[in-house]
């Protein structure tokens, strides 16, 4: 069976190809901005033109752009391949890079993540040893971060700030992107067919009430 994964909810945008649980090829690209260009074209590069069983896509939290894009693109995939279409949570994602990243301290399993969520706040999150979420994802204050402390193991694009405002000793932040290849270190307990966005925090702008008709 092969798997493509999508993941855009960040300033980078990825995407992998598995076979029978292999990686086989991917694709990563920090771009900020963009998602909409660069994404099917990073699909059709894929061998097969990236053409699969399953489709795992990013739920965000992240950039409410980002997030749409990749599950625009799923969603219409899913249905041209009669693929079956999966979501995940991002900062999960994150958290399994840390897991699988070398030289990680054995001891070290609880994991914070803590990601760029814009307007000068932060996503941040706790994850048992197993790798499942023990907290509600919440868009924080850096002030706001620091106050509600971290485990000693901190990932995601924001970690080495988080850890320096924390006093206790902490192991080497792992500073990263969320990136496709890494979604076979996914616990299946986070894929869901519930392909609704996680935001993590209210939309920017409000939808306009409907006029009343006189």
């Amino acid at each position: 069976m092969r798997v493509l994964a999508i993941e855009t909810a960040s300033e980078a945008c990825s995407v992998a190809l598995f076979e029978g649980g292999n990686l086989i090829a991917h694709d990563h690209r920090v771009l900020g901005r963009g998602h909409a260009e660069y994404l099917i074209p990073m699909i059709g590069a894929l061998p097969g033109k990236g053409r699969a069983d399953q489709i795992l896509v990013s739920l965000g939290p992240g950039s409410f752009t980002g997030v749409r894009v990749g599950l625009a693109a799923a969603r219409a995939l899913g249905i041209a391949w009669k693929a079956e279409v999966l979501g995940y949570p991002t900062l999960a994602l994150v958290a399994a890079m840390a897991r699988m990243k070398a030289g990680l301290p054995s001891d070290a399993h609880e994991i914070t993540v803590c990601m760029n969520a814009g307007h000068g706040e932060w996503f941040i999150a706790d994850f048992d040893a197993d790798g499942r979420p023990e907290t509600q994802v919440a868009s924080l204050s850096p002030e706001a971060a620091a106050q509600r402390g971290a485990y000693a193991c901190i990932a995601g694009n924001r970690a080495r700030e988080l850890a320096e405002t924390q006093t206790d000793e902490l192991f080497q932040p792992f500073e990263t992107l969320p990136n496709a290849a890494s979604v076979d270190g996914l616990l299946d307990d986070c894929l869901t067919r519930d392909l609704t966005p996680i935001y993590g925090r209210a939309p920017d702008a409000t939808p306009q009430k409907p006029r009343k008709v006189v």
